[in-house]
């Protein structure tokens, strides 16, 4: 559980309401459903327009990443590399087969196997950063999504606040009916500029964050096993990894 983010969204939401209580206001003011269906449905509307259905699903699969991303330890996978770079060279490729087997990250899985298999070294490295490019491009296409949320929802609570006036100017002799048109409008501008710097644009630069820790770790991976590949001593290899200390 990643604590720093259930605290941020804590503090936020505490400050604004804080804000708004100190001078006098009223909490429930700010919830008004009608505004709130137009930004949240036209926002969801015009993003799912833009999205394939894959990439659309994928990106709210990845929202549970905001509050318990995965954990990429760089220190415990140079320990971890460097073992296998000993036993390696010890017994051969061949006894990192169970190791492979039990690997829970789907990227060094693949890599252990390819270098059980005897593939040769340039295209295991070929093959290991394909594989990264990839990954990494899908995903951040997903962050992608929310990012447009961010561009989209603050114009869309304008819109919300312009059907709002227009539905204040045609009750003008309705004094309780002119009031509910006026509220919609301003608490549907609230609500696309707060949903977007609040949410939508921290959800995206999270999830960016995160795959940047991934990506991070998996070039660490894929360097490692090359320098198995390689033959290169277990105390060298470290060496060679302990730049990656400096990404934690």
């Amino acid at each position: 559980m990643d604590r720093l983010s259930i605290a941020g969204l804590f503090v936020a939401i505490f400050a604004i309401y804080l804000g708004f209580t100190l001078d006098g206001g009223s909490i429930t003011a700010l919830f008004e459903l009608p505004a709130f269906i137009i930004v949240v449905g036209g926002t969801l509307g015009a993003v799912m327009l833009q999205s394939s259905s894959s990439q659309f699903l994928h990106a709210l699969s990845l929202l549970k990443w905001v509050f318990t991303p995965p954990k990429y330890d760089i220190e415990e996978g140079i320990e971890k590399i460097v073992l296998w770079a000993e036993k390696s060279r010890e017994s051969g490729y061949l006894v990192l087969e169970n190791i492979a087997i039990d690997e829970e990250d789907s990227y060094t899985q693949k890599g252990l196997d390819l270098l059980v298999d005897g593939v040769e070294i340039e295209n295991l490295r070929v093959s290991l950063e394909l594989d990264l490019d990839i990954y990494r491009e899908h995903n951040l296409r997903s962050a992608n999504v929310f990012e447009s949320m961010g561009g989209y929802s603050p114009t869309i609570g304008i819109l919300g606040a312009v059907l709002g006036l227009i539905h204040a100017m045609n009750n003008l002799t309705e004094p309780a009916l002119l009031g509910q048109g006026i509220a919609t409008a301003f608490i549907a501008t609230i609500y696309g500029v707060g949903f977007a710097n609040l949410i939508y644009l921290p959800v995206a630069n999270k999830i960016r964050e995160i795959i940047h820790q991934q990506t991070m770790y998996r070039e660490m991976v894929s360097e490692g096993l090359v320098a198995i590949a390689h033959g290169e001593n277990p105390h060298a290899i470290e060496n060679k990894l302990s730049a990656f200390r400096l990404q934690q």
